[in-house]
Parts: structure tokens; sequence; C-alpha cells
């Protein structure tokens, strides 16, 4: 069972991913998008995925009873997926000071890596989604909340993407 706290944390994460990449296509629509205004989306997105690794260091290290076990977290062994979490926020956080200073590689427009992260977005979000179906289908106690702590924050990572590639694609 999901704790309460963590339940409410969820729909939290998924609104705010969601009114991010509703900013990401408001902004495309009116033309060109610029680093100031997807700077703010992408330090919102590397926050909550910065919230999902601590939240599991929490977990990992004290297990509170507001938070649910680790095996609910990921589907990889703990050891391996914290360092790869933390070079993956490494990663969004270079972005992130790139799109907030206006400087580096990643602002850099690239039209058909744009395009690739967009697709790859789309079928990282879709196989999210499918997981989630397949997942209360095969454990229907466990029914809206159950196990989607991965799901949702995977969700926010395809959102970062989406976000990068629109910046690619809209220049």
């Amino acid at each position: 069972m999901t704790p309460r706290p963590t339940k409410v944390a969820l729909v939290a994460v998924l609104a705010l991913t969601a009114s991010a990449f509703v900013g990401v296509v408001r902004s495309q629509r009116s033309g060109v998008l610029e680093t100031d205004e997807l700077a703010p989306i992408l330090w919102l997105l590397t926050a909550l995925f910065a919230v999902r690794v601590a939240g599991q260091l929490v977990v990992a290290l004290r297990g509170p009873s507001w938070l649910p076990p680790m095996n609910d977290w990921n589907l990889v062994p703990y050891r391996v997926l914290l360092p790869v979490q933390l070079v993956i926020l490494g990663v969004m956080i270079w972005i992130d000071v790139s799109f907030s200073t206006s400087s580096g590689p990643p602002v850099d427009r690239a039209e058909t890596f744009g395009w690739l992260l967009i697709g790859f977005s789309a079928l990282y979000a879709g196989a999210m989604a499918i997981r989630y179906v397949f997942r209360m289908l095969k454990r229907p106690v466990a029914r809206w909340f159950g196990g989607t702590i991965p799901i949702v924050f995977h969700l926010v990572l395809a959102t970062y993407l989406y976000a990068l590639g629109s910046f690619d694609v809209s220049g």
C-alpha cells in the first residue's frame, strides 16, 4: 500500500510535469524557443528528478513509514542505480546552467538531434504508459499508485528530453 504522503507527492509531480510540458508546447507555438524561456522549465524538471533521488536515499538509509519500501522504487539494484542517477542529475544541471547562461554546447541548436530527442521522448513516455497499464492489470490491489514511483519519474525525464528536443527544432 502506497502511503498517503507519497500519493500526494506523485500527483503533484505529475501536475508539475504536465504543466512543464504544456509550457514547452505553448512557447513552441509562439515561435522560436529561447534559452531564457526554457531554463526555468528544465530546472523544474531537474528539481523533480532530484526529489526522487533524495527520496530513494532517505528510504535506503532510514526507511520512513511515509515513503514506500525500496522495492517500490526501482527494478535495478540501488548500488547500481544511485551512481547512474547522480550522473543523470549532473548532466541535467550542466544543461540547465548552459540554458540559464545562454552559453555552452547544449544551447547550440541541432535540428536533427532535436527530432531524435522528441521521438525518443515520445517512445519513452509511451513505454511508461504501457508499463503502468500492465502493472495495474497485473496487480489490481495496488491500483492507481502501487509501484508507480519509477513510472512517474521516467515521465519527468521524458518531458525533459522533449523540452530539449523542442528547443533544437524551434530554431
